[in-house]
C-alpha cells in the first residue's frame, strides 16, 4: 500500500528537515527540489525554468488551475507540470513531498497525510541565520517576505488558505523540537496505516 505525506511549512520552521527525517524513519522517498527534476524531465521544459518559477505565482488573475490552453502563462505551465509529476509519483511509491501545493493536488488521494509546520518568529530567525546564512539584521524581513510568497502561491493555485489548520491532518509548531515533530508525524502515520515498527 502506497501512502504520501505532504509537508507545508513556514520559512525557517524546519519543515523541510522534518520531512526528510520522517522519510528516513519510514524508509520512503523524499521529494523537494527533486520534484523539479522529475517535472522538468517529463515536461520537456528546462530545470532552470522550474527553479525560476518554483513556488512563485505569476501575474495571471484568477484561479491558477484553469483549462489547458495555448495561451497559458509560463508560471501556469510549470505548475501544471509539477501537478502531473506529483500525481505520477504518488501513484508509484510511498513518499514525503515538501511544498508545491502537493496536499491540494492529492486532496482526493485516499492515503494522504497532510502536515503543516509553523514556528515562533524567534525560532525561525535562529534557524534562518544558522542554516541559511541569512543576515541577522534582515532575517525577520526575509522570513516575512518568503512566507508571503508561499501564501500567495498556495492561495493562488488552490481554493484553500495556506496554513489554515482545517486544511491539514496535522499542524505542528516546531518549537517542540524537530525530533518531537518527527515523532508525532511518524506515530500518526504508523497508527493510521497500521505500519509496524521494525525491530
Amino acid at each position: 500500500m502506497n501512502y504520501v505525506i505532504t509537508i507545508g511549512r513556514e520559512y525557517g520552521s524546519g519543515g523541510r528537515f522534518v520531512g526528510k527525517l520522517v522519510a528516513e524513519r519510514l524508509g520512503i522517498a523524499f521529494y523537494d527540489n527533486e520534484l523539479l527534476v522529475e517535472a522538468a524531465k517529463d515536461s520537456g521544459m528546462s530545470e532552470a525554468i522550474f527553479k525560476n518559477y518554483d513556488e512563485k505565482k505569476d501575474g495571471f488573475l484568477g484561479n491558477g488551475i484553469g483549462l489547458y490552453s495555448y495561451d497559458m502563462t509560463l508560471g501556469q505551465k510549470v505548475f501544471l507540470a509539477q501537478f502531473d509529476a506529483i500525481k505520477k509519483i504518488a501513484s508509484q511509491e510511498s513518499c514525503v513531498i515538501v511544498g508545491r501545493c502537493a496536499d491540494y493536488v492529492l486532496k482526493d488521494y485516499p492515503n494522504l497525510v497532510s502536515v503543516f509546520i509553523c514556528a515562533p518568529m524567534g525560532d525561525k530567525i535562529d534557524r534562518a541565520v544558522k542554516y541559511y546564512n541569512v543576515n541577522p539584521a534582515k532575517a525577520e524581513s526575509i522570513i516575512q517576505k518568503q512566507n508571503k510568497k508561499r501564501k500567495s502561491y498556495y492561495n493562488f493555485y488552490t481554493d484553500r488558505e495556506w496554513g489554515k489548520a482545517n486544511n491539514y491532518d496535522l499542524c505542528i509548531n516546531s518549537k517542540v523540537g524537530v525530533e518531537s515533530a518527527v515523532d508525532a508525524i511518524e506515530a500518526y502515520v504508523r497508527r493510521r496505516f497500521n505500519l509496524k515498527k521494525e525491530d
